[in-house]
């Protein structure tokens, strides 16, 4: 007898569709799985007829063909233990063949029968609804995940047990209620009020996170570098709901949702040690799962002490600032993951971190100074729109009762200036000036004649690359969607010319 039951894979970020075929044939007892199935995939075969046994069914004594298909698509993990033991338990007539159309089933079962966790259960149940199905079975504990997504019964497995019951009629598993993401306070760590001083620093960062522009800061230790970057989360504006099912997407298939929060409802903040690897950032491993700079989707990715990460693991950040995605290329295919980060770096400016400072005399020597800035290349400081000195704060200013401009009113102007943004780029798919190609800048930020003797004046002082003029382009776009301005001055485009390298 002939047994289908469908169930999904995840390939990068998406969801697959897979039919699970089983046919029992005469012969020796025997299991075969094909379909190209990975080592976890292969080791089913035990944890399927161990959880069969224990849950009081009877696994058949006969030659059984299991069938993953299509057989092009690579599939990996336990997710497809709970499937299977339904095929064959059709397969073998113990329970009536209907009684799994219309259903996705997923699961990792463990030898008692119990229904295990499985990662990538959010863009499994996203799936379900885009083809149709009505319902999908998940682990009990994933169900609030697989809830996310409307108009899909999501049913919770805690046993096959009592999942054979459930599709038997002899008892009922109560369906899991739809979630409804609900605005809640935005989660501040650091306010900026908490920093004292760096006025022209926190100026830079409002207009960053105003355009999704990239930024680096550059001072001595102790200046606040690390404490403003935190900050800046907090001037972000609030994710959408599809921005949260984008971001909470990347962290299922990543198997790193924090437990009992179904739904990621604050932008990201990943700051990696400068000793990770290019696998940990960009994403790999044999076969790839996303990496930090897709974990910092729609948020931002810090990187304390930039000349101290790898050259490698550093040039290769430079494709996904420019396309918001990553592709990982290995012999069995490709995957793509998204990638529309903030990069906020910070760097001393030297070794020893105080060359240039007034009160500190540096003790680097002028060429251990160059090696040390050169390990960051020219291409990848020309995908950063604001370079910002960061001074130490001198005494008055630490000491002083009076309490700086608070996060959420700097938040305020940020939403303003986005909304300005959004308006304009509501055809083309956009959220923010840094996005923009070529063709839009010329379009979005024409230039009067004095802007334009000004930007040929800087074009030839600072020795701009084509590039690096677009880039200023926006941020002057940006400022002057900070100002409330339909159009950019001469006042927008200089400051958007101040944050670049002299």
């Amino acid at each position: 007898m002939l047994a289908r039951v469908f169930t999904s894979a995840v390939i990068g970020v998406d969801g697959v569709i897979i039919e699970v075929e089983v046919d029992t044939a005469g012969g020796l007892p025997a299991i075969a799985i094909v379909g190209l199935p990975d080592t976890a995939v292969q080791e089913s075969r035990e944890r399927v007829q161990a959880a069969i046994n224990n849950a009081g069914l009877a696994f058949p004594r006969r030659r059984l063909v299991i069938n993953l298909a299509p057989a092009a698509v690579r599939k990996e993990g336990p997710a497809y233990d709970l499937p299977i033991a339904l095929g064959i338990l059709i397969a073998s007539g113990q329970i009536p063949p209907g009684c799994a159309d219309g259903a996705l089933f997923i699961g990792e079962l463990s030898l008692d029968g119990g229904v295990r966790h499985v990662r990538g259960v959010l863009p499994m149940a996203a799936t379900a609804r885009t083809k149709r199905f009505t319902r999908i079975y998940t682990p009990a504990v994933d169900a609030a995940e697989a809830a996310l997504i409307p108009e899909v019964e999501v049913m919770p497995v805690k046993s096959l047990g009592l999942l054979i019951e459930h599709l038997l009629g002899r008892s009922t598993i109560g369906a899991y209620p739809t979630i409804r993401p609900e605005e809640r306070p935005l989660r501040v760590s650091t306010d900026f009020q908490e920093v004292r001083g760096q006025e022209h620093v926190k100026r830079a960062l409002e207009v960053a996170a105003a355009g999704n522009h990239n930024v680096l800061l550059t001072g001595p230790p102790g200046a606040g570098k690390t404490l403003m970057a935190r900050a800046l989360v907090g001037i972000l504006p609030r994710m959408s709901v599809d921005e949260m099912l984008d971001v909470t997407r990347v962290y299922s298939v990543a198997d790193r949702l924090p437990q009992g929060k179904p739904l990621i409802q604050h932008r990201p903040f990943r700051a990696p040690h400068h000793t990770i690897s290019h696998a940990g950032l960009v994403g790999g491993g044999r076969w790839p799962n996303p990496g930090e700079i897709s974990l910092a989707h729609r948020g931002v990715l810090f990187l304390d002490e930039l000349p101290e990460f790898p050259r490698r693991v550093l040039e290769s950040l430079r494709q996904p600032l420019e396309d918001k995605v990553v592709t990982i290329s290995r012999a069995q295919g490709s995957l793509t993951f998204p990638a529309n980060f903030m990069l906020v770096a910070a760097m001393n400016p030297c070794p020893c971190g105080f060359s240039g400072d007034p009160h500190r005399d540096c003790s680097c020597s002028p060429s251990a100074i160059n090696q040390y800035q050169k390990r960051l290349s020219g291409p990848l400081l020309d995908r950063i729109d604001l370079h910002i000195d960061v001074p130490q704060v001198e005494y008055d200013k630490l000491s002083e009762d009076r309490a700086g401009e608070a996060s959420s009113e700097i938040r305020t102007r940020v939403n303003q200036a986005k909304r300005a943004q959004k308006g304009r780029y509501s055809d083309f798919g956009l959220s923010s000036n840094a996005e923009m190609n070529p063709a839009m800048v010329r379009e979005v930020c024409p230039l009067d004649r004095e802007c334009s003797r000004l930007m040929k004046s800087a074009m030839d002082r600072l020795h701009l690359s084509a590039r690096g003029y677009h880039r200023v382009l926006k941020l002057a776009r940006t400022i002057a969607d900070l100002s409330g301005e339909k159009a950019i001055a001469v006042n927008h485009l200089a400051e958007a010319l101040n944050y670049r390298p002299g």
